[in-house]
């Protein structure tokens, strides 16, 4: 329910790297290619499942919220006895593949043996409010959680993390003997530990890489500090690949981004969706990038937003140039400062160096868009395409008024408001005669009366 978060949104949605937690999770599960994929649901009605639906997910409802073991009750009907449960949660976002990985191996008996029950545990300074791993002769025996533990259980620091992985038809028996005879009148999947040990199945644990592999979220300080902690694991990781980052500390990666080489980030930047730079790509501080590939040696230069736009080869876009989708650069086009460009095409060595607004446009080859020029594309109903020849000169303060065509070498000049066809290599004008009035007086204030 994450009551400490304070939200109505529910806890498993809350966005890690831009993403769902259990999104993550979900990822983490399907990295093992599993038969089966059930997310048990409760807080949030029908919030969870419309968020994620997806072919391969089936969905059990928890209601009440009786817990872990409970939970777990709601998917039985849907396991495969021929293969494994393994069970995760949905507000623990960061275990890699290689820990689950690890721990499913360890789950696996010798051929003839008997089978495994694989439990993954975590060793903390600080165990507080964690069930404790009870063994005995070094073999796990059972858990036993914090509220119902002796002090001497207390200072056990090896904890559950209540990710396991068991035989499936016996998990099924486990669970239908499982009580909620304890201080939180709950069922415990914990519990099960001990119907394994009590049947002589061996309980198999496995640690993680890393204690933050197995930190939960229950709050929203708790969220913030495993978002950091993602964002340092992916800087960590462009790092090891040769990408420049001017501070690790300070890049947000909410979705994919592939880096060729020799690539530089500025601080602040952050990155959305599916982002792909190429070699010798550089970025400018404050700059925001979604759904966005650029080909190599472009530079973005500071504060600039691109959002599903294509960049091709050692173009320049910046500062402060927004690049809205269905932007399409050729090589070497120039973007200017406060340039706006929607569903518009540039080719090879287009400029629209400042100022300027350019949507539903296709603009030819070397064309120089000035200063204040503007693509009229709307009527208020209805969009519009302007088509602007190769070698073109658009004067600035331009207003072209779409549908409108400018041939190829044509020059507008400035102020021009151009509602119908430049003739290409003509100089085309469209503008008030300037007038000089003689003997005009600028009026001057009366004085108060």
């Amino acid at each position: 329910m994450g009551k400490r978060m304070r939200s109505d949104l529910p806890k498993v949605l809350h966005p890690i790297a831009g993403r769902p937690m259990l999104a993550h999770v979900l990822d983490r599960a399907r990295s093992l290619a599993p038969k089966r994929l059930v997310v048990v649901y409760g807080h949030g009605g029908e919030q969870v499942p419309q968020r994620l639906a997806a072919p391969d997910l089936a969905w059990a409802k928890q209601e009440p919220q009786l817990g872990t073991g409970h939970a777990v009750m709601q998917a039985v009907p849907l396991l495969d006895d021929s293969v494994p449960t393994l069970v995760l949660y949905g507000d623990v976002p960061l275990t890699t593949d290689a820990t689950l990985a690890r721990l499913c191996a360890a789950a696996q008996a010798p051929a003839g043996a008997a089978p495994r029950l694989g439990l993954l545990t975590v060793t903390l300074p600080d165990p507080t409010g964690y069930g404790r791993i009870v063994r005995e002769q070094g073999r796990i025996t059972r858990i036993v959680e914090h509220k119902d533990a002796t002090e001497a259980q207390r200072a056990i620091t090896e904890v559950n993390t209540g990710i396991l992985v068991a035989p499936t038809p016996a998990l099924r028996r486990w669970l239908a003997g499982l009580s909620n005879r304890n201080a939180q009148g709950e069922y415990y999947l914990t519990d099960i530990i001990a119907s394994a040990v009590a049947e002589g199945l061996e309980v198999a644990g496995v640690q993680p890489d890393a204690v933050w592999e197995t930190l939960g979220v229950n709050s929203k300080a708790q969220l913030a500090e495993l978002e950091r902690v993602r964002q340092g694991n992916q800087a960590a990781a462009l790092l090891e690949q040769g990408v420049t980052l001017a501070d690790p500390a300070r890049i947000d990666i909410r979705g994919s981004l592939a880096c060729g080489r020799d690539v530089s980030i500025d601080i602040n930047c952050v990155f959305e969706g599916r982002v792909v730079l190429g070699d010798g790509v550089s970025i400018g501080p404050n700059c925001v990038l979604r759904d966005t590939t650029l080909a190599a040696g472009t530079q973005v230069l500071a504060f600039s937003h691109l959002d599903g736009a294509q960049v091709g080869a050692g173009s320049r876009i910046g500062p402060y140039a927004r690049l809205r989708p269905g932007t399409v650069l050729a090589e070497e086009v120039h973007v200017g400062n406060f340039v706006e460009t929607k569903a518009a095409r540039f080719d090879t060595q287009a400029k629209a160096n400042h100022l300027a607004y350019v949507g539903d446009a296709v603009v030819g080859k070397r064309v120089n868009i000035g200063a204040g020029t503007i693509t009229c594309n709307y009527d208020g109903v209805n969009k519009h395409l302007t088509v602007i020849g190769d070698d073109a000169f658009i004067g600035s303060d331009t207003q072209l008024v779409a549908p409108v065509t400018v041939g190829a070498g044509a020059t507008l000049g400035a102020g021009t408001t151009l509602t119908r066809e430049a003739p290409a290599g003509k100089l085309t004008i469209s503008r008030a005669r300037q007038v000089t009035v003689p003997n005009w007086q600028r009026p001057v204030r009366k004085p108060k009366e």
